[in-house]
């Protein structure tokens, strides 16, 4: 590996972060108090954060995860999980410069799943940020660490879908102008072959927006919400890619967007370790700066040193999926998923300890970050799941290697 990185995405990154620190991380307190008195009113949607959008369009920074042909940066995956680990500095960054999740993976898969009309009904709009968007597959009463059993189902009347479920965790749901529901459509086929990913205009009736999942205090924002369908209604032509594909486009956008978020994380806890830093040089107790206690320089070293070592694991996996594929680099995706999501929760705990009462109110980023931080060893797979990934590969290839040596 060459672990220089090109000019022109140095460049890419220095302008980026300049543009976070100066523009979006000063505002975040008062958008996050738009979000709480405006509600339901969302601070991605705010006057501020749809102007900020045409700067970074003017900059040439936009929809980093799209290939050029489709408006975007064209990127490799290391290269843009390179940008990723600046954006994720800010709960507000991405949507700023186009790549926020749910739209982003929506993004992607009607980019190369779509027909030329869902293009233009729900891609452009997407694209160009006029719209958000939600994608429903989690729901309530099954386990999300085995998605076989989901129950939501669309059946075909005519020619159009009726869909009946209830559905959780749909991010972004409150202001969205459409979906991408996961339902199964063949009940009698083989199990990844059932279900199928079907477009949804958000103000459909029968689809019902419940009420947004009450997240550690938190639901205002786009929230993660609870929708149920009733008999909800759309074209036939509203189907994604072909029928029973739903697993295996979901799988499309997993490998690459686990490496955005992993590069996000550690963004987080590099944004943390930097407020650790400084405030331990601030803050005197007991004679002197909290820098010159023996347990804090510990905790700082410590941090140091899990940080670089999550960057390089996932910048490796990167580069492999750039060089051999998400399928060759299955293993590498799963041990970044669970060891960066802890990384991230130990080095912001450790932020939050040297902070003291400071570190659990809202008068820093630290309390906000902790509380979106802990989902990251539950969504895109629990950590036990993919825990059990490797090690089932670790063995089976040791199991080879005993049988080639008897």
């Amino acid at each position: 590996m060459d672990f220089s990185i090109p000019a022109e995405i140095q460049t890419m990154r220095d302008t980026i972060l300049d543009f976070v620190k100066t523009r979006i991380e000063p505002k975040e307190a008062a958008w996050f108090r738009y979000d709480e008195e405006e509600y339901p009113k969302c601070a991605e949607d705010h006057p501020e954060v749809v102007a900020l959008q045409a700067e970074v369009k003017a900059l040439g920074l936009w929809a980093g995860h799209l290939p050029r042909e489709a408006g975007g940066l064209g990127l490799s995956v290391m290269h843009y999980g390179l940008l990723n680990e600046i954006l994720g500095r800010s709960y507000f960054a991405p949507r700023i410069f186009g790549s926020n999740a749910p739209d982003s993976g929506n993004a992607e898969i009607l980019w190369h799943f779509g027909t030329e009309d869902q293009k233009e009904r729900f891609f452009w709009p997407l694209q160009r940020g006029e719209v958000r968007s939600f994608f429903s597959m989690t729901e309530p009463d099954v386990s999300g660490a085995d998605p076989t059993y989901l129950e939501t189902a669309a059946e075909l009347d005519g020619d159009e879908w009726v869909i009946n479920g209830c559905k959780w965790y749909s991010s972004n749901a409150n202001g969205a102008g459409f979906g991408i529901v996961m339902a199964k459509t063949d009940p009698d086929a083989p199990v990844h072959t059932r279900y199928s990913q079907i477009m949804v205009d958000a103000g459909t009736p029968g689809l019902k927006l419940v009420r947004p999942i009450p997240v550690m205090g938190h639901t205002t924002g786009g929230g993660h919400w609870e929708i149920e369908y009733n008999d909800v209604r759309v074209p036939a032509s509203y189907l994604l890619g072909p029928r029973g594909s739903g697993f295996a486009i979901a799988q499309t956008r997993l490998g690459p967007g686990r490496i955005h978020h992993c590069m996000r994380w550690l963004g987080q806890a590099e944004r943390a370790f930097e407020l650790m830093c400084a405030y331990s040089t601030q803050r005197h107790a007991f004679g002197g700066p909290l820098a010159e206690k023996q347990t804090v320089q510990t905790w700082i070293a410590e941090s140091a040193a899990e940080i670089q070592a999550a960057r390089l694991m996932t910048l490796h996996a990167a580069w492999k999926i750039d060089q051999l594929g998400a399928k060759e680099a299955r293993i590498d995706i799963s041990l970044i998923k669970f060891s960066v999501a802890k990384m991230l929760m130990d080095v912001l705990d450790r932020a939050i300890q040297v902070h003291g009462g400071l570190g659990v109110s809202d008068d820093t980023p630290l309390a906000f970050m902790w509380r979106q931080g802990r989902a990251a060893r539950i969504y895109d797979g629990p950590d036990e799941v993919h825990k059990m990934v490797v090690a089932r590969q670790i063995l089976k290839e040791q199991s080879k290697k005993l049988a080639a040596r008897s």
